[in-house]
């Protein structure tokens, strides 16, 4: 059984309890099956349509062996290129149509992730290993896949190769993918935008109040706010291949605000890159002077590329909007989980592991209903300037 599966299994258990404690509480609440509740968006597929267009055209003009050893010295640095932006720099070399070609493949990558136009380009590249003038390089695509064995390439004819995914070749590669943390901050600012314009309270739009604040924060305001701070993080290893970059984490805060209508927060982690690393952001998780109960429940999520955010917006909207305050909280893990496609069960877009019920004296370490992932919390005080 895969980690993946063993954090579903573990998941369901939880909802399963979860069914006891609320029928106990004489809420009529039925925890879904994980994923079960929307269909696999196709976005995955499109982004790796446009990232292996991208990649063959940008194969096929390195064989202009000066564009390639220009592109060899803006790569030599380390780290990922704006596809975009270096392509322009091709110019009217002998590197064919490939300004044109990367930019119709970025307005595909934002159109399958639900991303506005104003986004900017959204396609990298960043070399595997050293570049080598003397040898013509590959040029892969990042798979969506965790558990992928194979890696597709092209060399500078355009011709297909099959690389093996847990070993680097002995040939230079450069990898075409997409900006993950670019794409996830976009991504939350079209899922909170979209939460709030279906309904669900959110950062994008606060509660009714005075002056467009929360009428009961007033006071908060004034004096400052208790919040839950994530003094570490750690997730459970999840061995990578070669050609994989970092991980692009985020996580959906969800409670009930102080209007009594179910509410929605984001936190990106952009320090959060790889599993079986503790991190030390004392980063807030948790605004508790937003929240109308002293409990709020956390799904973690990973975008491997294929994400559609505008899509995943509607289907919690779809899910939540359902949930009625009825005067006793009512854990959203399950709703959440039930409106994720089912794409997000699988190493496309990723499940990463939830927390039920933090309550704002939840502090030191709390693992997660899956088992990947573990908080240690503390309360901090943000004091009013």
């Amino acid at each position: 059984m895969s980690v993946r599966q063993q954090m579903r299994t573990a998941l369901c258990g939880v909802a399963l309890t979860g069914i006891v404690l609320t029928t106990a509480q004489g809420l009529a609440v039925a925890a879904p099956a994980p994923g079960g509740g929307a269909k696999a968006s196709p976005g995955a597929g499109a982004v790796a349509a446009a990232e292996d267009d991208a990649a063959r055209s940008l194969a096929r003009s390195l064989a202009d062996t000066a564009w390639r050893a220009e592109v060899d010295r803006a790569a030599a640095g380390g780290g990922e290129l704006g596809l975009k932006a270096l392509a322009a720099r091709s110019g009217a070399r002998a590197a064919g149509p490939l300004a044109a070609d990367v930019a119709a493949a970025d307005r595909a990558v934002l159109a399958a992730k639900g991303l506005d136009a104003g986004t900017g380009g959204l396609l990298t590249v960043a070399l595997a290993g050293d570049a080598d003038p003397r040898r013509a390089p590959l040029v892969a695509v990042a798979p969506s896949d965790d558990g992928a064995t194979a890696v597709t390439a092209y060399d500078t004819a355009g011709r297909r190769h099959t690389l093996d995914a847990a070993k680097a070749p002995d040939v230079p590669v450069y990898v075409v993918g997409v900006d993950g943390e670019k794409a996830v901050e976009a991504g939350m600012e079209v899922l909170e935008r979209e939460l709030a314009a279906a309904g669900v309270s959110t950062a994008e739009v606060p509660a009714a109040g005075t002056a467009g604040r929360p009428a009961a924060t007033a006071t908060a305001t004034t004096t400052g706010y208790w919040t839950s701070r994530i003094t570490s993080v750690r997730l459970e290893d999840d061995k990578e291949t070669w050609i994989k970059g970092d991980a692009e984490i985020f996580s959906i805060v969800s409670g009930f605000g102080l209007d009594g209508k179910v509410r929605v927060d984001t936190v990106t982690h952009p320090y959060l890159d790889d599993a079986g690393t503790t991190y030390h952001p004392n980063q807030i998780l948790v605004n508790w002077s937003q929240y109308k109960y002293n409990l709020a429940d956390v799904v973690m999520m990973e975008d491997d590329g294929g994400t559609d955010y505008s899509a995943l917006a509607k289907a919690m909207a779809a899910a939540l909007l359902t949930i009625a305050d009825l005067g006793a909280y009512i854990p959203l893990v399950d709703p959440v989980v039930d409106a994720l496609p089912s794409s997000f069960w699988t190493d496309d877009a990723d499940f990463v592991d939830a927390w039920y019920t933090l309550a704002r004296e939840t502090t030191g370490a709390r693992d997660g209903a899956g088992g990947n992932g573990r908080f240690t919390l503390d309360r901090y005080w943000v004091q009013a300037l």
